[in-house]
């Protein structure tokens, strides 16, 4: 009985060994199904492949990452992030990419770390496999609307927000970043298929699609590897958390005093009250671009749009949309 994925599984291979074939090629490895699967696919037809994982010593990336190499037989190295090291890293990548949002400073620090780190010119990832192969803990458990929402809008932050920072953080090392999971081939097959296949029933069976194409490769060891979010498998956001918290500071207040003192020349202090307010990460990360032209910061934008409120008594120049009955 045939392969029910084949057609996909065959566009997978091709659009690896597209972007491989007959190079080095470092790879932004985290240990787990979708760099694993690709790394495999990689080792048969690049000059050659090195494993790059960024992480802590103990972090759970970096002894998932060490373990798959070993079973793959391709050398790897860890681009080691730490207290020591974090803040300067974080500030030359808000520097490099002009990155404010803390999320995606997070997220987006360990290809940093991989790209500072690579001796090769060009960087294989395998992003965009959790947003079209339905990898992400939030597509679980929802309602049909919800989970369409949350798809296309998993889908729209990829190619906003995440794709035009990696780019930035690629140019700044003189890298050449390569995606064989977002080919337009790949994404073809991915549409073709029943969509309800893709969407995970829990958990476990997030990405089942290209769980069943690697066991079908003959790697059942890279189908049930079980992987965390980067900033969080990395170590990531506990290290920032704690330098937050040594200093007084909130996680997201810390971050904005290091934006400001690399896009401002000077750290803010903690000058006032905190505002917790849930913005679209796409308006936040377009609004912020415009503010960082002005010189603004978004302390000092929000500062001022709170003193018109009191200096016209409302919102008098913004209109208002009707809030639905709850």
């Amino acid at each position: 009985m045939p392969f029910k994925y084949a057609g996909l599984e065959e566009t997978i291979i091709n659009a690896v060994k597209d972007s491989v074939e007959a190079k080095d090629v470092a790879v932004a490895f985290s240990g787990g199904l979708d760099s694993g699967l690709m790394s495999a696919i990689a080792k048969k037809y690049a000059k050659s492949v090195h494993l790059y994982t960024c992480g802590t010593s103990k972090a759970h990336d970096v002894i998932m990452a060490r373990d798959l190499s070993e079973k793959l037989e391709l050398p790897w190295t860890q681009a080691e992030i730490s207290k020591r090291n974090v803040e300067l890293l974080i500030k030359e990548m808000i520097s490099a990419t002009g990155t404010t949002d803390p999320f995606t400073l997070s997220y987006e620090l360990q290809l940093f770390c991989v790209c500072r780190e690579a001796k090769e010119d060009i960087v294989i990832t395998g992003q965009g496999a959790d947003e079209y192969f339905m990898g992400c803990a939030k597509f679980v458990d929802q309602t049909d609307n919800d989970y369409e929402m949350q798809r296309e809008a998993a889908v729209e932050r990829l190619l906003k927000v995440s794709i035009p920072c990696e780019i930035s953080i690629a140019k700044h090392f003189g890298k050449e970043l390569l995606y064989p999971y977002m080919s337009e081939e790949v994404l073809s097959g991915v549409k073709s298929l029943d969509q309800d296949e893709l969407r995970p029933k829990d958990m476990d069976s997030r990405k089942s699609v290209l769980r069943d194409i690697a066991e079908d490769l003959g790697y059942p060891y890279i189908a049930a590897r079980k992987k965390k979010s980067s900033q969080y498998g990395s170590g990531t956001t506990d290290i920032i958390r704690a330098l937050a918290r040594e200093k007084g500071m909130f996680y997201n207040e810390y971050i904005a005093s290091l934006c400001d003192e690399v896009l401002f020349g000077e750290r803010t202090k903690c000058r006032g009250s905190v505002i917790n307010a849930r913005v679209d990460p796409i308006v936040k990360v377009e609004a912020e671009k415009i503010l960082q032209q002005l010189r603004l910061s978004p302390s000092e934008a929000v500062e001022m749009f709170y003193n018109k409120i009191i200096e016209d008594g409302g919102v008098q120049s913004v209109e208002i949309p009707a809030k639905k009955d709850r």
